[in-house]
């Protein structure tokens, strides 16, 4: 199985696409194996998410994702009292002839629940145990943490008219935040933790080999120094590994075998996502014929005369 152990764990990752390092696979493997939710810190665009959602087709079994949000509250991530259906209940005993012995349905009850992703990872209704995807707990507010903390410590959540639901086969719980804000030390204590950074080169073209395989040796090396050099400037936002992908695979739409000027130029949305971040960069690195043929020659590594 592919979680017997760290190599074949990392392996499976390699295999569905996903360049690891030893460190993450470990943490990965450890919350597995000790039943841990597993929190995931790092900028935007690193693989956080799409750790949880290559873990979940790893395993064959199903991804449940709770986006979060500002304002996100219990009801929306718990669960949620079917009112339709249990006022439908209540209409049918009011118009059907009952004897007096005969028991009335208790309408607050799990046949009344409407499940939402939090009560549907413990619920059990497949063979296997979900990965449960809370993506981006630090957009939601902070009252919110407080509810997960009972779920996250013993996978289990307390419905006041049902009583508590205890997750029978634990899911694999993998938290992301990109740190807009800290978490609570509360919930830290209830992980294991690990920060995925932005990659260095050898792993990133790794990323890129793996994941836009059909981009070819040259321009992989060369969108991946590229980005890499983008990185070392002043930016409100530095492009992460996704955009590294997208930038990847427009340049093939666009029938390129290699970076040059005109092209780059064209296809920079791909990478900023913030006008100034794209107009600093083309008035300090693209600010001339001259200026974009040396930076594009430095990603190529050709030195120019």
């Amino acid at each position: 199985m592919v979680l017997d152990s760290i190599d074949s764990l990392q392996q499976g990752l390699d295999r569905q696409g996903y360049v690891s390092d030893r460190a993450l696979a470990t943490v990965v493997y450890l919350a597995h194996a000790l039943q841990k939710p597993l929190l995931l810190e790092g900028e935007p665009g690193v693989g956080k998410t799409e750790l949880a959602v290559v873990l979940a087709r790893l395993l064959d079994t199903e991804l449940i994702r709770l986006q979060c949000y500002e304002g996100l509250d219990a009801p929306a991530a718990l669960y949620e009292w079917n009112y339709p259906k249990q006022l439908l209940t209540i209409r049918m005993m009011e118009s059907t002839a009952r004897g007096a012995a005969e028991p009335a349905p208790e309408i607050f009850s799990r046949e009344f629940l409407i499940e939402r992703p939090l009560l549907a990872a413990i619920g059990g209704a497949g063979s296997k145990p979900p990965v449960l995807l809370i993506d981006e707990l630090d957009r939601a507010d902070e009252e919110f943490e407080a509810f997960l903390l009972e779920f996250l410590g013993d996978f289990q959540i307390s419905i006041p008219e049902v009583g508590t639901i205890k997750a029978v086969q634990p899911p694999l719980v993998v938290l992301t935040s990109n740190r807009t804000r800290d978490v609570h030390d509360a919930l830290k204590r209830r992980c294991l933790y690990h920060w995925i950074d932005l990659p260095e080169f050898d792993k990133e073209l790794a990323i890129v080999r793996a994941r836009v395989p059909e981009a070819g040796e040259s321009l992989a090396r060369q969108v991946t120094a590229f980005m890499g050099r983008i990185r070392d400037g002043d930016l409100l936002k530095r492009p992460g590994v996704s955009e590294t992908l997208d930038w990847a695979r427009a340049l093939l739409v666009m029938g390129a075998t290699g970076l040059d000027p005109e092209t780059v130029d064209s296809t920079l949305g791909c990478i900023f996502k913030y006008q100034e971040d794209l107009q600093r960069f083309k008035e300090q690195e693209f600010n001339s014929a001259e200026a974009k043929a040396a930076f594009i020659a430095a990603c190529a590594g050709v030195e120019l005369d």
